[in-house]
């Protein structure tokens, strides 16, 4: 059963791809637009997950043009358009805007990570602009999908910093201190959490406080380890806590139930949930790798220390670096927490991200056409 599923998605995959193609195809004979128009080559917006919410906010402010557009915009972990389709839109001298996210390499993908590097290089090299989601990114690209040619820049993911506010009194720990993780965690993905868990332990036995929050699916595997491993230590059972599935709607009250946030992933490219947890005020605790150490720097939270692009397997800190981070960023909470949010402010807010995309749509097409 496992097989014939996976062998039926691909060629689902297959046929969408195709179809995305032929929209490519039939675009060509159709005039273009006065205002700039976007397609996004077969990308799906929706509540959950990076690429689906970074859809969902492009198309609410540029909205999507199946026939007759003049931009073209691409995600990397969204690639759904054919070579030929992509010579095509060459052809037509319509620009094709890249968004380069991660790349697939042997510490983390167990699979052919090759050929699915070789499905993002082409889009990657045809693209007129590139924005990388970090230098880390840039790094990972010029490694796995090779040179290119044509202009890019580093713009990182954006939070909507209206949406994503702290709670009230939000400078001042409430009790025991409560850091929180979010997310998928998959098997591959258990040591996010096993690694907070030892960590937590370790910080109690030095006299802290706090207790560890987990919103998001965890796999029923993990979940059952990660309860014999709070036995096992002999944490209470309220010291971890799983607050389930969330959405884009109901996320900024799972940050605000926290105090701090939990980010041991190695080599996480640019996660909007990292940006979430400054712009809700909380303090970072965080793998000092990928491009993580770019969106919080060293006044938002602490970075522990990882070696940098190590591309054959994942590095975790060590249980007693987190348990001394975990201490730190309870005893300068009031610190980090308002440099988190002013750095969320500064620098992630979405205004920016929107106003960088439509200047690029614009200088793309020559100034000429009339920005919406």
């Amino acid at each position: 059963m496992g097989h014939s599923k996976i062998h039926l998605d691909a060629s689902l995959r297959a046929c969408y791809r195709e179809l995305c193609g032929l929209l490519v195809a039939a675009n060509t004979l159709m005039p273009s637009r006065s205002r700039h128009s976007v397609f996004y080559g077969g990308a799906r917006g929706g509540d959950a997950g990076g690429p689906l919410v970074k859809v969902q906010r492009l198309k609410a402010q540029f909205p999507e043009c199946r026939f007759g557009y003049n931009i073209v915009y691409l995600l990397s972990n969204a690639t759904y358009l054919p070579d030929y389709a992509l010579k095509l839109l060459r052809r037509a001298s319509v620009p094709i805007v890249y968004n380069q996210n991660g790349v697939y390499y042997p510490g983390w993908y167990d699979g052919d990570w090759e050929s699915k590097n070789n499905s993002m290089a082409s889009p990657y090299r045809a693209a007129n602009w590139v924005f990388y989601q970090s230098d880390f990114c840039r790094r990972a690209a010029a490694k796995f999908l090779g040179p290119r040619e044509g202009d890019s820049e580093v713009l990182y993911n954006a939070v909507d910093a209206s949406h994503f506010i702290p709670r009230q009194e939000w400078l001042q720990p409430r009790g025991r201190y409560s850091f929180l993780i979010t997310g998928k965690i998959a098997p591959h993905l258990a040591y996010r959490v096993e690694s907070a868990v030892m960590g937590l332990h370790y910080a109690g036995s030095l006299g802290l406080d706090a207790c560890l929050k987990i919103a998001g699916i965890v796999d029923a595997t993990v979940l059952s380890e990660i309860h014999r491993l709070r036995a096992r230590l002999g944490l209470r059972e309220d010291q971890l806590v799983f607050l389930g599935p969330y959405t884009q709607k109901s996320a900024p009250s799972v940050y605000r139930s926290a105090d701090a946030y939990v980010m041991t992933k190695y080599n996480d490219p640019c996660p909007n949930a990292v940006l979430e947890a400054l712009s809700c005020g909380l303090p970072v605790l965080y793998s000092a790798s990928g491009g993580v150490p770019e969106l919080v720097g060293d006044d938002a939270g602490i970075g522990l220390t990882c070696p940098v692009d190590d591309w054959e397997r994942s590095h975790v800190p060590t249980t007693e670096e987190i348990g001394l981070g975990m201490i730190s960023i309870a005893r300068q909470h009031a610190a980090f927490a308002a440099n988190a949010r002013a750095r969320a402010l500064d620098r992630f807010d979405i205004p920016h991200w929107i106003n960088r995309h439509k200047e690029v749509f614009y200088n793309l097409l020559g100034g000429e056409k009339e920005i919406l």
